[in-house]
C-alpha cells in the first residue's frame, strides 16, 4: 500500500468523513439558513401525511358523501400552536371545501383577533369531514367513523393547544359524556399514543351556537382569555 492510500485510511479510521466528501464543504453556511432548510423539509413532510390523509377520506365510503358537495379537512398553518376542532361542515363550508367560512367562520376570526391570533397562524378543522344533510348533528357512529382521520391530523400538527368548539368536538377529544357547561373553564389533557406529550386542551362553545344564543359569549371569551394567558406565558 503507498502512502498516499495509508493516508486515506487513517482518515477514514478517525472518523473525519468530511475530507471524502464528493462536493466542496460550505464552512460558512448560515445557521438560519440551515434552520430554513430543515423547516421547509419538515413543512413539506407534514404536507404529505396530510394529503395522504385527504386521500383516505376521499376513498372512505361513508353515507355522509351522498349528500355532500365536497370534502372539508383544514384550514390555516401546518406548524400551528393552536388547533382549533368545530365539529362538521355546515352549508357555505360545503360549497368551498374550507371549514369556517360562513358566519360562524367570520365569527369565529373576530374571536382570534380578539386574543391576537391570525387566522392563518391557526389549524381548523372539524371532527367530521363531510356535511350531514340538512346541517344535522353528527351521531356518535359517525364521530367514532371520523374520529382516527382527526386523531392524525393532531399528531401530524402536533400543536401545544387544542380548543375545542362545541359539544361534539369536546366529546370526540375528550371522551367523555358531560355536558359542554361541565366542562368548559378549566384545562384538560389530550395525549397520544403518537407524541410524546400532553397537549393541553380547552372546550367551549361553538360559534354558530354563539350566533343564536349571544348570552353565551362573555362564557366563551373568558375561555379564549385562558388561551391567551397560555400564549403569552410561554
Amino acid at each position: 500500500m503507498n502512502q498516499t492510500k495509508k493516508n486515506v485510511e487513517f482518515i477514514k479510521n478517525s472518523g473525519i468523513n468530511y475530507f471524502l466528501q464528493d462536493s466542496p464543504r460550505n464552512w460558512f453556511e448560515s445557521p438560519v439558513k440551515k434552520a430554513k432548510t430543515q423547516n421547509n423539509i419538515q413543512q413539506n413532510n407534514k404536507l404529505e401525511q396530510l394529503d395522504e390523509i385527504i386521500a383516505s377520506l376521499k376513498n372512505h365510503e361513508t353515507i355522509l358523501k351522498k349528500s355532500a358537495k365536497n370534502l372539508v379537512v383544514f384550514d390555516g398553518n401546518l406548524d400551528a400552536k393552536v388547533m382549533f376542532i368545530g365539529e362538521a361542515p355546515g352549508r357555505d363550508e360545503d360549497e368551498q371545501g374550507i371549514p369556517f367560512v360562513g358566519r360562524a367562520g367570520q365569527l369565529l376570526n373576530k374571536m382570534l383577533s380578539a386574543i391576537n391570533l391570525k387566522r392563518d397562524a391557526v389549524y381548523i378543522t372539524n371532527v367530521v369531514n363531510w356535511r350531514p344533510p340538512d346541517n344535522r348533528t353528527p351521531t356518535d357512529e359517525e364521530i367514532l367513523e371520523f374520529l382516527p382521520f382527526l386523531q392524525r391530523q393532531i399528531d401530524i400538527v402536533n400543536p401545544e393547544y387544542i380548543f375545542l368548539l362545541g359539544g361534539v368536538a369536546a366529546k370526540a377529544i375528550l371522551s367523555t359524556p358531560l355536558s359542554l357547561g361541565k366542562l368548559r373553564g378549566k384545562w384538560h389533557e389530550y395525549k397520544s399514543l403518537q407524541l410524546n406529550k400532553t397537549i393541553f386542551t380547552i372546550a367551549s362553545y361553538h360559534p354558530a351556537f354563539l350566533l343564536r344564543s349571544p348570552q353565551y359569549k362573555k362564557a366563551s371569551w373568558e375561555d379564549l382569555q385562558m388561551l391567551q394567558k397560555k400564549l403569552e406565558n410561554e
